[in-house]
């Protein structure tokens, strides 16, 4: 679904480490002295950290000559840290990397511009620090270190665009493979892993320590569990995430990772992509790009990818949907495969021609 492994390109990048918050660093993909006063800020997905996007080495290359360098922000959710982390977590230290690349760039170069581009688990992370309440509402439990009337959030710094590429939902490539099986279990026997471990994972989502009401933990989906549904064996996934990600009440109730799903009503995209421009924290006249796979294994056979992407521009609104996006014809999900060198020809040129504009903004 959103886990398949990618060996990274076989060449280093040189650039520049920085350390943008407490035990959290990002690395700057630069060359040469040019001057790069503009960053393009990569998010990856489930189970990715620095250079485990193939494709993202393309795009290093194709902006080696161009005034935008690369970052890749390491997060708490990071390589085997997304089974405990969430997309509120994310958005937090996103934002401190922002904040701290826009500082950096304009303490040297003056005003530079800031771009979002999230692969797979990292569009989410686009949408939701585009579209939630700035700052994020207090989670009882993610926050519970803080009482509710010291809570102060952190303020999400304005970004000049997003681009969001393999934008797809986990709930529905779970729900594929539960009508395929694997080949361990039958269809049968898949559906009724996920119907207990759902069942489990919501009796069982949080427990309380020592007797203390205050003292809040996560509990771990048993991997034996994770590992039959093809998590990755060595990446402890909670209770709260697996419910997260599975989210067994959409569409009428779909949990925070559930935001690309085919079947959510208007009415809930309405609170996501309908929100962007209300909450002001994308350039007033920033847009966003969709590229979505043309035959991406993680999205399931009933998904109409078309009728899809004119839902979420409808419901965006025309002028915040940049006329580049595409569903990229034979692309795969991570546009990895041996195949792919004209699909990512055009994810980079994509790519680039979209921060080509938001240059001019």
């Amino acid at each position: 679904m959103r886990l398949q492994s990618s060996p990274g390109s076989s060449k280093g990048h040189p650039g520049i480490l920085h350390q943008y918050t407490n035990r959290l660093v990002a690395f700057e993909y630069i060359r040469g002295s040019r001057p790069k006063p503009h960053s393009l800020v990569f998010i990856g997905g489930l189970s990715d950290g620095l250079n485990t996007v193939d494709y993202l080495s393309d795009v290093i290359r194709a902006l080696q000559d161009s005034d935008w360098s690369v970052v890749t922000p390491l997060l708490s959710s990071s390589y085997a840290g997304w089974g405990m982390g969430s997309l509120g977590q994310d958005i937090d230290e996103i934002a401190q990397c922002v904040g701290y690349i826009r500082d950096h760039k304009n303490s040297l170069y003056g005003h530079g511009k800031v771009v979002m581009m999230g692969h797979s688990t990292g569009s989410q992370d686009v949408m939701h620090y585009i579209s939630c309440a700035n700052p994020r509402p207090r989670h009882p439990v993610l926050d519970r270190e803080t009482p509710p009337d010291q809570y102060v959030g952190i303020t999400r710094p304005l970004v000049d665009g997003a681009i969001m590429q393999a934008p797809v939902s986990d709930r529905e490539a779970a729900l594929w493979l539960s009508r395929t099986g694997t080949e361990y279990d039958s269809p049968e026997a898949i559906q009724e892993v996920y119907r207990k471990a759902i069942q489990e994972a919501q009796k069982r989502t949080y427990d309380r320590g020592g007797g203390d009401e205050t003292m809040v933990y996560d509990t771990i989906v048993p991997l034996a569990t994770t590992t039959r549904m093809y998590y990755p064996p060595d990446t402890p996934l909670s209770s709260r995430r697996f419910l997260s990600l599975l989210s067994p009440q959409s569409p009428h109730r779909p949990d925070e990772d559930d935001l690309f799903s085919s079947d959510l009503t208007d009415e809930h995209l309405q609170n996501t992509f309908g929100m962007v421009r209300a909450r002001r924290v994308l350039h007033s006249r920033g847009s966003v790009m969709v590229l979505y796979s043309g035959r991406d294994q993680s999205v399931p056979p009933w998904v109409d990818k078309a009728a899809l992407m004119h839902r979420w521009q409808a419901i965006l609104g025309h002028e915040a949907w940049h006329p580049s996006s595409l569903i990229i014809p034979g692309a795969s999900h991570a546009l990895s495969d041996p195949d792919q060198a004209e699909p990512r020809r055009i994810l980079v040129e994509r790519v680039t021609g979209y921060l080509g504009d938001v240059e001019k903004l």
